[in-house]
């Protein structure tokens, strides 16, 4: 259902209020295409120059007005109702929203003091995105009071119903990304509701983000028919409310009201609950309280099998900087070759700190400028010489 006005034909959100939440969002607005774009000049106090921007460009400018609108109004139904409320941002790169209201509030200042809220912290807020050394593209877990890495797509809504399991006053606002709700994890993440009981658990509120598209192509649900889409929710066990728009000063109204009628919803539901007791669904499933899986290996030359692999971080980098994060970049394997000839003796010595030194000069150069050394990125076989040589 679309709720636009009170069913008195009052309006939710005062003039005055209306105002405030519609600033604060274009503020989270310029703080996150500041984090997403901007290298220097973060108040744009001299014309916009390519020297502002950063080299590499990571961040979904397209799904972050949405994250910063939703945030705003979970913020009024916070201070209107006394809610404890956690907010689970699903979708992928949305991070610059997350940290634009973190940094906005000030909790980002307070758990970050180098990052004050003035012109200097602003220029490093924004440098310090998706930039080597820096802070990844989605509300990684270093970003305040997040529970859920955006990005890796399809697990927001499990954290979220984990949450307020036996969590009786909890409500978590969960955003879902379009593109992250055709993963099967996320798909299959529905029918969570299911075993949850108003008596004793919190509540989840599931909030589908329907821009469009993924990270290349358009969205399966943003296209099927409203009515479709609709009974695909009842179905799974929801009420479906539709806000939408491209009025924000109209959304925000709307907006405003749906999530009235939502809490007001949600109140009642865990009331008569409480109150009566919880008889409208039963589910029965079976658990185990533990389940040990134990894999032995038995192998023998263990000194002599060496094992590379990739470790995933959710960082944002350079090329070359992200295989000397999994150490497989020239320096390092040149140094364990060293620690296994120890016949070497003071020549592999001088060799590794050249290479200990190499590796402090190119973090340096990565985090200082946001690309690889110029002679990482310009790099080629030299064909012409001999191939005992060209090493």
């Amino acid at each position: 259902m679309k709720a636009e006005i009170n069913e008195d034909g009052t309006k939710t959100l005062s003039p005055e209020l209306l105002r405030k939440m519609n600033a604060y969002w274009r503020a989270a607005n310029y703080l996150s295409v500041g984090q997403i774009y901007l290298y220097d000049n973060p108040l744009l106090k001299i014309p916009l120059t390519l020297a502002h921007i950063k080299p590499r460009l990571l961040g979904h400018w397209g799904t972050t007005p949405g994250l910063n609108f939703i945030y705003v109004h979970l913020n009024r139904i916070i201070k209107k109702y006394n809610l404890n409320i956690i907010n689970v941002t699903g979708p992928g790169h949305g991070g610059p929203g997350i940290v634009a209201n973190a940094y906005l509030e000030g909790t980002y200042s307070e758990l970050y003091p180098d990052i004050a809220q003035d012109e200097k912290g602003m220029k490093k807020l924004f440098k310090q995105f998706s930039f080597p050394g820096g802070i990844p593209s989605h509300a990684a877990p270093e970003t305040p009071g997040s529970i859920n890495e955006g990005g890796e797509l399809g697990y927001c809504l499990l954290h979220a119903y984990g949450a307020v399991f036996d969590n009786p006053d909890l409500l978590v606002a969960c955003v879902v990304g379009d593109g992250e709700a055709e993963t099967g994890a996320l798909a299959a993440s529905w029918h969570s509701n299911k075993f949850l009981n108003p008596v004793h658990d919190g509540a989840v509120l599931p909030i589908l983000h329907l821009n469009g598209y993924k990270i290349a192509n358009p969205t399966v649900l943003a296209r099927i028919p409203r009515e479709e889409l609709e009974q695909l929710f009842r179905g799974y066990g929801y009420n479906p409310y539709f806000v939408e728009g491209d009025v924000p000063e109209e959304v925000h109204e709307a907006l405003a009201t749906t999530l009235d009628k939502v809490v007001d919803e949600i109140k009642n539901t865990q009331k008569e609950a409480r109150t009566n007791g919880f008889t409208k669904r039963t589910s029965a499933f079976h658990a185990y309280p533990w389940l040990i899986h134990r894999l032995t290996y038995r192998r023998t030359n263990h000194k002599n099998i060496h094992v590379r692999g990739y470790k995933g971080e959710g960082t944002t980098t350079t090329p070359f900087d992200m295989v000397v994060l999994n150490d497989l970049d020239r320096f390092h394997l040149v140094g364990d070759v060293i620690d296994r000839l120890p016949a070497l003796g003071s020549r592999g010595a001088y060799t590794k700190q050249y290479l200990r030194d190499k590796l402090l000069e190119h973090t340096s150069y990565t985090q200082t400028h946001g690309e690889d050394m110029p002679e990482i990125t310009n790099w080629k076989w030299n064909l012409d010489m001999p191939s005992t040589n060209a090493m």
